[in-house]
């Protein structure tokens, strides 16, 4: 076996030495590459599987979602709440009672009368009616009676110059209003269209819901007498036992003078 010299297996050992390190030395160079390029690929990966950021709920959303519902039948039950309230405060109010008898026929006919003196009796082309008015000049009834019975052209043809109080207090009243209007008749004899218990219904109308008479106070007796349900002139005068004529009665269908409210009354004729 021939033996290599040593200076050849010095050179053949450097030369291999030196091709190591430039694999070693290549590989190193190439491997920074891949590495380095790995992050940029991790980075485009992940940004799209990154959750969006909601925005939180406002805080009504929150109680409006947690707050418990109201039933159905307690809704119902609320609405129809304005109307028992309207009935309960309806029901706490006194209610007047329904006229009968003479003054509910009287509340028939008034309107025939409200073109002059006014609905609620506030005067117009005829004189005032409410507040008192009508019991000033007419303390007595019959009177009054009397006066719309005949009406402004009778008492002038008959010459009687008032009507009513002679000692009204403002002065007595003259057969025209203040504005010469005349007080038209109502009396079948003097050209009117009312009979005589019709007549009586609306005078006690007049007296006791427009002007404000207390049937319960000073004027209960007349009330009972001549306006109340009951009254046993009113069912005399609508069955045609007593007219205005009758001496009882003390009214009369000719056109007289009134009588002063300290006066007592004396039977017509």
């Amino acid at each position: 076996m021939t033996e290599i010299p040593e200076h050849l297996l010095k050179r053949s050992r450097e030369r291999k030495a030196a091709g190591g390190d430039a694999s070693s030395t290549e590989a190193s160079a190439s491997t920074p590459a891949t590495t380095a390029a790995a992050p940029v690929a991790k980075v485009v990966a992940e940004t799209p599987i990154k959750a969006a950021v909601s925005k939180p709920e406002p805080a009504y959303i929150k109680a409006a979602k947690t707050r418990g519902r109201i039933p159905s039948w307690a809704m119902a039950t609320l609405a129809l709440m304005p109307i028992f309230l309207f009935m309960y405060v309806r029901g706490l109010q006194p209610q007047k009672a329904e006229a009968s008898g003479p003054i509910a026929l009287g509340i028939e006919n008034y309107g025939a009368c409200a073109s002059c003196h006014g609905a609620d009796g506030a005067g117009g082309a005829g004189r005032v009616l409410k507040g008192g008015e009508v019991l000033k000049t007419f303390p007595h009834i019959e009177d009054m009676l009397n006066w719309v019975y005949n009406g402004t052209e009778a008492y002038e043809a008959a010459g009687v110059a008032t009507y009513g109080d002679p000692n009204r207090e403002g002065g007595a009243h003259y057969p025209r209003s203040y504005n010469g209007s005349a007080m038209p008749a109502q009396g079948a004899m003097a050209g009117g269209a009312l009979t005589e218990y019709e007549i009586l219904g609306l005078i006690c109308h007049i007296r006791y819901d427009i002007s404000g008479a207390d049937e319960a106070g000073d004027w209960a007796a007349e009330y009972e007498k001549w306006c109340a349900p009951e009254s046993e002139i009113f069912l005399g005068l609508e069955d045609g036992s007593m007219t205005f004529d009758s001496p009882e009665l003390m009214i009369g269908t000719a056109p007289r003078l009134g009588t002063a409210a300290d006066a007592q009354m004396m039977a017509a004729g």
